[in-house]
């Protein structure tokens, strides 16, 4: 597979208050094609998921205003988003926060700081369920 365009055209957010992580995952996923989408916390973020319709979001735990449990919750509840693969950021690997994450329904825990090689396993995954489905 050729890592440099094989995700092309997908759409994928990163909902993170810290400019490294959004910068790190921007440079990793536009190598391989993504379109990235950058949110600096929760309320940021609302708006451009309505705008953009991404196809993953990942989003940080800790962030003000409104955290990527409540974010995370919000975008859930809402039936036009509600299919969209969220998966949660960290700093920590706990039990707790995972657990919490799939409380407010996230798809997947990734603990940071992560690897290209993470990411784009991770965006593969979920378009490639998303297709298969549709």
């Amino acid at each position: 597979m050729n890592d440099a365009m094989d995700l092309k055209g997908i759409k994928v957010m990163i909902i993170d208050d810290s400019h490294t992580i959004r910068r790190s995952a921007e440079i990793f996923l536009g190598q391989s094609g993504c379109e990235i989408i950058l949110a600096t916390d929760g309320f940021d973020a609302m708006a451009k998921i309505i705008d953009y319709h991404p196809d993953v979001i990942f989003i940080d735990i800790v962030m003000p205003r409104l955290d990527g449990y409540q974010a995370c919750m919000l975008i859930k509840k809402n039936p036009r988003f509600q299919s969209i693969p969220i998966i949660m950021l960290s700093s920590k690997s706990g039990l707790f926060d995972r657990a919490r994450g799939r409380m407010v329904g996230s798809d997947e825990y990734l603990t940071k700081p992560f690897t290209k090689e993470a990411l784009l396993n991770i965006v593969r995954k979920y378009t490639a369920q998303h297709h298969a489905e549709n």
